[in-house]
């Protein structure tokens, strides 16, 4: 089984992990903490995720919101690497994933990758966003 990242919200998983269906394409597949059987209280009336998986073109990527009442920082250690064919779709989805986030690096052209940027969106996931260089 491939490393698949897993990331962690304080809330708003659903909301992440539709945006990031429609950036990336692919199939989601979410299941709450009050679908969980002999889910006990306050899972049981909670529509914090309690997993989530969405199978993109590009690579899975798996989530969940932190439970009720469990505390936790932004993922702030851990960046996720893109790395997408197509300079033009690679621009593209930095800066859908841009949208109301923080650049930390403007997307262009550097030594290694004819387009590079790196971003914190708007739900505070870290993404490095790169073309594949060209064959030498």
């Amino acid at each position: 089984m491939p490393i698949a990242p897993y990331i962690h919200f304080q809330g708003n998983c659903r909301t992440a992990m539709t945006a990031y269906q429609q950036i990336l394409g692919g199939d989601l597949e979410i299941m709450g903490y009050d679908q969980m059987p002999g889910a006990p209280a306050p899972l049981a009336t909670s529509n914090r995720v309690m997993h989530s998986a969405l199978m993109s073109p590009f690579g899975d990527i798996e989530a969940s919101d932190f439970p009720p009442g469990v505390d936790g920082g932004p993922q702030m250690g851990v960046s996720i690497a893109l790395e997408v064919p197509a300079k033009a779709d690679a621009k593209r989805i930095y800066e859908a994933l841009l949208q109301d986030g923080d650049v930390l690096e403007p997307f262009g052209e550097n030594f290694f990758s004819p387009g590079f940027g790196m971003l914190k969106d708007r739900f505070g996931t870290h993404w490095i966003v790169m073309t594949t260089p060209a064959p030498a």
